[in-house]
């Protein structure tokens, strides 16, 4: 063979093998890991320079000491003052709660120069996990192969409320909550260090926190400087308070660097955060009854609600506040669930579980002593979904009646207050527990204040009509007696117009009392919503015992199921999300989502410029065009890019609840903040793939660039300890 040949022959296998170990250095691994299981999972190895001990250790400070859930979202402390980084979204109902005609901060912004211009995030809560324990063992005490279905779902509440109830008393001033790991099997208690005094320091104009909107929204690439600045205090003597003039900054254990020179592709990075729920361990008659009845009817149903909203709104700028939250939130929901549905369509993943379940089936017959004990878990499972969709329609109709419209779910709450308030406190609902109805009372008030008697009219009107036509054995008798036999729209209408011009529910100082003693405000008050919501007591009583024996059946079912698919897969799974800490890791990568189409991992300022048409939501304010335009980026331009990064695109694991968490690199420093998936990315509740699953940050020097060059805001570097 000549010289030569041999050369480029060697040439070749070492080129061949060098790409080898870079596509097996960024491809990262399916799961949202509890804190419990980092420590198997040998990160070194993967990329993460610092011990890790560092992310969590049970015995000291780590780095999940800077985790803090906020609402529905994650954040994390990035100063020695209490000084939390989240998304814009997730901030954006206490902007919207502290905004008038006047004082528009959801369009212009808000900015505390001072700390004592700090205003209060009404409503916004701050926990911190402190500890956990594992207590399957003391729930799963609580049943017996004799209980009846919904017996059994009862009781496990039950102890769950019980065990919450004594980790509060040995932990004054805690919180703490049972979780559920894998249904039927393994549960976890949780301590929390919980936080009431939130409050607003830095949040940029919509034009810039939801620049794209929900054009943009789950789509990459994207241009969105979605974050924002709050700080928790506490009382003077550093315990946690409720908000107080002469509260003070709270000092955290922990919080994260701030590292302004961001990432690059390929980099490391993991995510600590809060992910709410997953649904990957459930079965192919979860997931058609997902793709053919509840996401379909939700999906539509919001969409109709946004347009009503935007209609009314488009030419009144004080209603468009009041329904500025509510829109975002259904939007985000309906968006997100449109994403699913199209992906579970084109991966085909009903069948793909169909398919796997009778592979499951076959290995159960295969043994006599696992056909025993397993042989009829998936059919059991089956015959619950089945009853599950008999009743869809009016489910659907009962379960989103009250939170469509107001009057009649302040009406309904007051029924269940004064139901709950009268058992002992372990067997109540949780929002009805001593621990929690004073929040659950400001909730409710809460939502009085953006109450809107045209728009609710008419969402009320929608769901009556949908009672009115549902079929015979699902029919709702409180809405028969409005309907009778007559024509249904024209009693429909004269009913809603009688209950809404006598109804005192409106008036939130009758609601506040009526919430202090429910059952008196029964028999007191002569409500229309009142009345309805007690005749609709029947309906919802016998919904929630078929669901308790539902619940009952198949957190027995899913336990076994697990059980017998890791016999059968020969590996222990990862539980699903649940609203819990949890730890995902993988690489800054671009992906390619159809033919010939690629996306690059990092956007950039010039991205933002090219986007922008004037007219929302690509109207990006004149001074950031400015800034762009002069070129004046300070410390933050991108090093090959020349220019500054805006969000950046990665392969971790990441659902709903991980908004707001913090993009850290492998040196355990902050470089971006989570706050989206990529559209292909919509389906990770339910599966998963490296080669589609993209999450996307707010790169920390877009934030830094914006908090500094446009917002003034740099005061906030000393404080987080970057140096300008």
């Amino acid at each position: 063979m000549r010289p030569n040949l041999l050369r480029r022959l060697l040439h070749g296998v070492a080129l061949a093998l060098v790409l080898i170990v870079v596509q097996s250095a960024t491809v990262a691994d399916e799961g949202m890991y509890p804190i419990s299981e980092i420590h198997k999972l040998k990160l070194q190895a993967k990329g993460l320079k610092i011990d890790s001990k560092e992310v969590y250790n049970p015995d000291g400070t780590s780095l999940i000491d800077a985790i803090v859930q906020v609402g529905g979202c994650t954040g994390s402390f990035v100063s020695p003052d209490g000084l939390v980084l989240t998304n814009h979204h997730c901030a954006f109902g206490a902007v919207q709660a502290i905004s008038t005609t006047e004082n528009d901060y959801i369009t212009n912004g808000f900015l505390a120069t001072t700390r004592d211009k700090e205003l209060p995030a009404k409503g916004y809560t701050v926990r911190i996990t402190e500890s956990y324990r594992d207590v399957s063992g003391e729930v799963l005490s609580a049943v017996s192969e004799e209980m009846e279905l919904a017996e059994r779902a009862k009781a496990i509440d039950k102890r769950m409320n019980e065990l919450v109830e004594e980790a509060e008393k040995a932990n004054p001033g805690k919180r703490a909550s049972v979780s559920e790991m894998f249904p039927g099997r393994s549960y976890v208690l949780f301590v929390y260090a919980f936080f009431r005094d939130v409050r607003l320091v830095y949040v940029p104009p919509r034009s810039i926190g939801e620049f794209g909107g929900e054009t943009d929204n789950w789509i990459w690439p994207r241009h969105t400087g979605d974050f924002s600045f709050l700080r928790v205090y506490v009382g003077p003597d550093g315990s946690p308070a409720a908000y107080a003039p002469e509260n003070v900054p709270y000092k955290p254990k922990k919080f994260l660097k701030v590292q302004p020179k961001g990432v690059g592709e390929g980099d490391f990075v993991f995510i600590l955060g809060y992910p709410g729920r997953t649904y990957r361990h459930r079965t192919s008659h979860y997931l058609e009854y997902e793709e053919q009845y509840r996401m379909p009817y939700v999906a539509n149903l919001y969409e109709w609600q946004i347009g009503v909203m935007e209609e009314m709104g488009k030419d009144d700028r004080a209603l468009a506040i009041k329904f500025d939250s509510r829109i975002k939130g259904l939007a985000n929901v309906m968006k997100n669930y449109r994403g699913k549905l199209q992906g579970m369509r084109r991966l085909h993943l009903v069948d793909k579980k169909r398919e796997e379940e009778k592979q499951l089936q076959a290995f159960i017959d295969a043994d006599p002593a696992r056909q025993k004990t397993y042989g009829t878990v998936l059919k059991g499972i089956g015959e619950v979904y089945r009853e599950i969709t008999a009743f869809a329609e009016s489910e659907a109709v009962l379960g989103y009646l009250g939170s469509s419209s107001l009057m009649l779910g302040t009406g309904s709450m007051l029924v269940t207050a004064a139901d709950e308030l009268s058992k002992p406190d372990v067997e109540r609902i949780g929002s009805y527990m001593e621990r929690n109805y004073t929040r659950t009372k400001e909730r409710m008030l809460s939502r009085l204040d953006d109450y809107h008697e045209a728009s609710d009219k008419i969402f009320l009107r929608e769901f009556l009509l949908q009672a009115s036509a549902l079929p015979s054995g699902q029919r709702i008798d409180a809405v028969d007696a409005i309907v009778g036999d007559g024509p249904a729209e024209e009693l429909i209408d004269a009913w809603i117009e009688r209950a809404y011009a006598s109804s005192v529910l409106k008036d939130r100082e009758k609601v506040a009392a009526a919430l202090e003693d429910p059952a008196e405000a029964l028999k007191s008050l002569d409500d229309p919503f009142l009345s309805l919501a007690e005749e609709l007591k029947k309906e919802s009583a016998a919904m929630r015992e078929r669901r308790e024996r539902q619940d009952g059946a198949l957190t027995r079912l899913y336990g076994l199921l697990v059980d017998v698919k890791e016999q059968w897969k020969k590996t222990a799974f990862i539980p699903d999300a649940n609203s819990t800490l949890r730890l995902t890791y993988g690489y800054v990568k671009g992906y390619s989502p159809a033919d010939a189409t690629t996306y690059s991992p990092i956007t950039t300022l010039s991205g933002v410029v090219e986007k922008t048409t004037g007219d929302e939501p690509f109207n990006t304010p004149q001074k950031i065009l400015d800034l762009a335009q002069q070129k004046d980026y300070g410390q933050f331009a991108h090093p090959t890019l020349g220019d500054v990064p805006v969000a950046v695109l990665y392969n971790l694991d990441t659902t709903g609840g991980n908004s707001g968490s913090p993009l850290i690199n492998a040196y355990g420093e902050l470089v971006g903040v989570n706050f989206d998936r990529a559209w292909e990315a919509t389906i990770n509740d339910y599966a998963w793939s490296e080669s589609y699953s993209r999450s996307i940050a707010v790169d920390i020097r877009y934030v830094l660039w914006v908090t500094q060059k446009f917002g003034g805001a740099d005061f906030l570097f000393a404080e987080m300890g970057i140096q300008r």
